[in-house]
């Protein structure tokens, strides 16, 4: 296998899907600050002036939903008339219903019946981990997070008063025949801008942030392009419609890793095409780390009303020191993967979730992202022997 190239994207904190997740999982923080149990499904849509609010929420929490929008707006950077898009100004449209009955009856915990919660939908999920990086993930989505990152940092802080809040970066990194990360080979960067600023400008400082932040992959080969059309004054809302769930690859593992489809953001942790996917990162984050892989993908499937995966598969990509039919029947023995589980396992009835709305949801390491731990490598190597005993005996 001869060298390859592989590239992943990211977007900003005022890209207009980004806008609209931060705006669901906004609300049900607030949800959940009051209502631990809350069920919530919040789709947002955002657009020139309007934000429209829809879904499904069954909360005793009381919540303005209007003024959580608009605090939302303004945290992420649009707080001025002349960026098209602004949180005063803009109208907020709310059209929310309580769960279907229907869904809830499958859902809903029974402690005379002992019916355990059930998960809140059929789906397969999909978690990714490999050694490329200290946080076990892929170094394209990572690099891509980190630039816009600095460039939220840097629009914050004022050190480049020209950027505004909606960018989007990709990286492509090269890769030997062994799957290691060699370099970078291609940085794209379309970022907002004042239209005053000019070009070049622009294009020297977008490079220089980049060098400083990647140094050890940048050589003098690495190709940029800086905001490639030459102008990027009309953005967010204003330039392109923005709607919940629509930037699902940059929300996990960048493309490196398959993805089942369902959307993480507006949704409360009984949704298990959310707490799933976390619970399969947390599966295989731990299986990298205990060296039993450098690289793992794991896909769990759920029938909705139904408490158990239908299905546990892993694949090691031939990379595996133990085999991947061993790891699938351990891992039940090792991470409960029941929805009630899952959210006991990885504490998930709390506030914690506009934070993941940018910036990915995976490679964090901020402590309340407990799917993002190593902390059951012990448990799962001694399952692994010992299995491994039972079956050669």
């Amino acid at each position: 296998m001869r060298h390859f190239l592989f590239t992943s994207e990211s977007v900003a904190v005022g890209h207009p899907d980004k806008v609209a997740d931060q705006i669901s999982d906004a609300i049900l923080d607030a949800c959940l600050r009051e209502d631990p149990y809350s069920r919530v499904a919040c789709e947002t849509l955002v657009s020139s002036g309007l934000v429209v609010i829809a879904g499904e929420i069954t909360t005793k929490a009381h919540v303005n939903y209007q003024d959580i929008a608009r605090q939302t707006i303004q945290d992420v950077g649009y707080d001025d008339a002349s960026l098209g898009f602004d949180y005063r100004s803009c109208g907020v449209i709310i059209t929310l219903n309580r769960q279907s009955l229907d869904i809830s009856c499958g859902v809903n915990e029974d402690n005379a019946t002992s019916k355990e919660l059930g998960a809140g939908d059929q789906g397969l999920m999909f978690g990714y981990a490999c050694d490329e990086t200290p946080e076990l993930m892929p170094l394209p989505i990572m690099l891509a997070h980190k630039i816009v990152k600095e460039l939220r940092h840097l629009r914050t802080s004022k050190t480049l008063p020209y950027l505004r809040p909606d960018a989007k970066t990709q990286v492509t990194v090269e890769y030997d025949e062994k799957h290691s990360p060699i370099r970078i080979h291609t940085v794209v960067i379309s970022t907002q801008h004042d239209e005053k600023v000019t070009h070049d400008t622009i294009n020297a400082d977008m490079k220089k942030m980049v060098r400083h932040l990647c140094p050890e992959y940048i050589d003098d080969k690495t190709l940029f392009y800086i905001n490639p059309t030459g102008r990027f004054v009309i953005g967010g809302p204003v330039g392109d419609c923005g709607l919940t769930g629509r930037k699902i690859i940059v929300d996990t593992y960048g493309g490196m890793g398959r993805h089942g489809g369902g959307a993480f953001s507006g949704k409360d942790p009984t949704k298990v095409d959310r707490s799933a996917c976390y619970a399969a990162r947390y599966i295989a984050k731990n299986i990298v780390a205990a060296k039993l892989a450098k690289r793992c993908e794991v896909q769990v499937s759920y029938a909705i009303g139904i408490s158990y995966p239908i299905s546990i598969k892993v694949d090691t990509f031939g990379t595996g020191t133990v085999p991947e039919q061993l790891l699938s029947y351990v891992i039940p023995l090792v991470f409960p993967l029941t929805p009630k589980g899952i959210i006991e396992m990885l504490n998930l009835r709390r506030p914690i979730y506009q934070r993941t709305a940018f910036g990915g949801h995976f490679g964090r390491h901020e402590a309340e992202f407990t799917w993002e731990k190593t902390d059951r490598v012990e448990a799962l190597t001694e399952a692994v022997k010992q299995e491994a005993y039972i079956l050669e005996n």
